[in-house]
């Protein structure tokens, strides 16, 4: 190593961590940017009981230049962090769900759009697999757009089929997150595939831990531009506030607020109720409407305890 980086910082970003190991991209300016190094988190981090987080932003030292090996010395301040997935300083979400193969699950859906806007993190959706059903794909945004999220329309198998998602993500950093199967690797790869080249052969270095359960991981689209791959979900928790909270998550239901018989109406069995007229009326998603339900029935349960 060069006298010139003995005790010397580089600025960089965690897009991988693995078995200890957290894969860090320089993001200082000159002949050593974009490279990544496999560093390890000094000892200091778990004496505090912080664990660095794919996302973060760290300075680290190198110490093998050959092997590309370096120490984490400093996580900077987050702004903010999920825990399912485990991911750090993110600008929004991007719910990713196939039009069919597999099918919406629309309740888990939303579950997790109010989570992450509760958690006060922006959050915008991806029909992807379009190809397959463009009408339902068109269907699905009405809804979604009627309830105030951005939809976005996709396809890995059309030329051009992501551009208006890439449009989406530009300057930002974004998780795509989703269940299993609905395409969130393919849009990766499409969107990334020098970032996914490098990685994996870094990766490589190190056999353990890559055949056991996925982690996150952050690819680079652009200079400005990074994206979140994830591992699949299969169950969302229930959001964490109160019942009498819930309808103001769906915000289709906004504009028939005050116009119930009862104030503080709650949808669900009070009489000449304005929300349930829309119902009747097609104005309002019937899926939509079920999810409220069962969401305050949980909630509802779980004040029982």
């Amino acid at each position: 190593m060069s006298k010139e980086e003995t005790g010397k910082f580089y600025f960089a970003k965690i897009i991988k961590g693995i078995a200890g190991f957290y894969y860090c991209i320089i993001l200082d300016k000159g002949e050593r940017k974009n490279q990544i190094f496999s560093c390890k988190a000094k000892g200091i981090f778990r004496k505090l009981g912080v664990k660095p987080l794919v996302g973060d932003n760290v300075d680290f030292e190198i110490t093998d230049t050959k092997d590309f090996e370096g120490n984490i010395v400093k996580i900077h301040k987050r702004k903010n962090a999920l825990i399912r997935p485990a991911v750090a300083n993110i600008d929004k979400v991007v719910l990713v769900l196939a039009v069919e193969s597999p099918a919406p699950a629309f309740y888990y859906l939303d579950k997790y759009l109010i989570n992450m806007s509760n958690a006060g993190i922006k959050v915008e959706i991806c029909w992807n697999k379009t190809d397959l059903n463009m009408d339902k794909a068109l269907e699905y945004a009405k809804i979604y757009t009627a309830a105030g999220f951005k939809n976005i329309i996709a396809s890995t198998l059309e030329e051009g089929g992501l551009e208006d998602l890439k449009e989406a993500l530009k300057g930002e950093v974004s998780v795509l997150a989703g269940a299993s199967g609905v395409g969130k690797s393919s849009i990766t790869n499409i969107l990334a595939p020098k970032a996914n080249m490098d990685t994996n052969t870094v990766s490589r270095k190190i056999e353990r831990g890559r055949h056991t359960t996925r982690h996150s991981e952050l690819f680079m689209v652009d200079s400005d531009t990074f994206v979140f791959d994830t591992p699949g979900f299969t169950s969302v928790e229930s959001p964490d506030f109160d019942k009498e909270e819930l309808r103001f998550h769906f915000h289709e239901f906004d504009i028939y607020e005050g116009e119930c018989r009862f104030s503080g109406c709650m949808h669900i069995n009070e009489p000449d109720c304005a929300v349930k007229s829309a119902l009747e009326e097609n104005n309002i998603s019937d899926s939509r409407y079920q999810s409220y339900k069962k969401m305050y029935e949980e909630l509802s349960e779980r004040r029982k305890y």
